[in-house]
């Protein structure tokens, strides 16, 4: 595997997750891997569970890690072309990008969509720059429509929890006070239609998803309805994606927070959630303290799923 940016990268899924499964009965299997070989982490936007988990993994795999913070322990870049450079960024990314594609082996990217330009963020303007450019690997540690290392490790904790073959796992939209990306939602979208569940998406009328993620998945309006007989709970808001509205917070309907109404009539349902989560707005304080919520372990997950697109990289260089 040369680039991470979505689950097709992966392949046959089925074989992936049960390659997580077996590296996380032995995270230092393949060391003699990462031997001499360098990640370079970038971010443009704040991480705690993807900076530490993807770090941890590439030390599992005996790679020396290097983290650079955009805007923070660096020079601003600039992004577009054309650009008359006589502001607060003096530094284009085009030169920055093949400067540390010279320091390392495999570069992680992190870039939130900016909801200023939908086809900016669409193309996945900065991700591919890294691509284009770099002359090295590039995985996504999110990017502005896809978040595919926390929707792999989502799918291994299903695999890990699941109490039949065929589960039906609901993603609901849940209030929030901020306008956040459609990245995990998305990929939760793309990685639930790949895999062996009964997939269910609710959300109130307007904050449809690209249809490039959704596809076949049943979208139902009802929030009660969707959640009857589920047996996963997957929580997180989302701005508004179609026009003219991209960006926008439509609603702030507080009866779509996740509580035990909601999840009364589950199949007993596990509650699950990328974190970080506003209590008591995507869900309540009992549903997220309860037994049946997956939160932490879906949180370590993601050092296995790091760790997995890390190993079939390096076993690509």
């Amino acid at each position: 595997m040369r680039h991470f940016t979505n689950v097709k990268d992966l392949g046959n899924l089925n074989e992936a997750v049960h390659e997580a499964l077996r590296i996380k009965q032995d995270r230092y299997a393949f060391q003699h891997l990462g031997k001499n070989k360098t990640l370079m982490m970038v971010f443009f936007n704040s991480s705690l569970r993807t900076r530490l988990s993807t770090q941890k993994a590439g030390m599992n795999l005996g790679m020396n890690t290097m983290v650079l913070d955009i805007n923070q322990g660096a020079w601003k870049l600039e992004t577009e072309r054309g650009v008359i450079m006589d502001g607060d960024k003096p530094e284009h990314i085009l030169e920055a990008i093949p400067v540390m594609g010279s320091y390392c082996d495999v570069i992680g990217v992190r870039s939130f969509a900016r909801f200023e330009d939908k086809s900016f963020d669409d193309q996945e303007t900065i991700l591919n720059q890294f691509i284009q450019h770099s002359g090295k690997p590039v995985f996504s540690m999110e990017a502005a429509t896809g978040h595919p290392l926390q929707s792999f490790a989502d799918l291994i904790t299903i695999e890990e929890y699941k109490k039949k073959d065929r589960p039906k796992v609901v993603l609901t939209w849940a209030p929030h006070p901020r306008a956040l990306p459609q990245a995990v939602p998305n990929s939760f979208a793309d990685f639930m239609n790949e895999a062996d569940v009964d997939f269910v998406i609710t959300h109130p009328y307007g904050y449809e998803l690209n249809k490039r993620f959704v596809r076949d998945a049943v979208v139902e309006y009802d929030q009660m309805k969707a959640f009857e007989g589920a047996d996963f709970i997957y929580a997180k808001n989302w701005a508004a994606y179609q026009d003219p509205n991209y960006g926008k917070i439509l609603c702030e309907d507080r009866s779509w927070t996740v509580s035990s109404k909601q999840m009364s009539v589950t199949n007993d349902a596990y509650f699950m959630h990328c974190l970080p989560v506003r209590r008591n707005m995507i869900v309540s304080d009992d549903v997220i303290e309860s037994t049946n919520s997956l939160v932490i372990p879906e949180a370590a997950n993601r050092e296995i799923s790091a760790q997995t697109v890390l190993k079939r990289i390096l076993e690509s260089l």
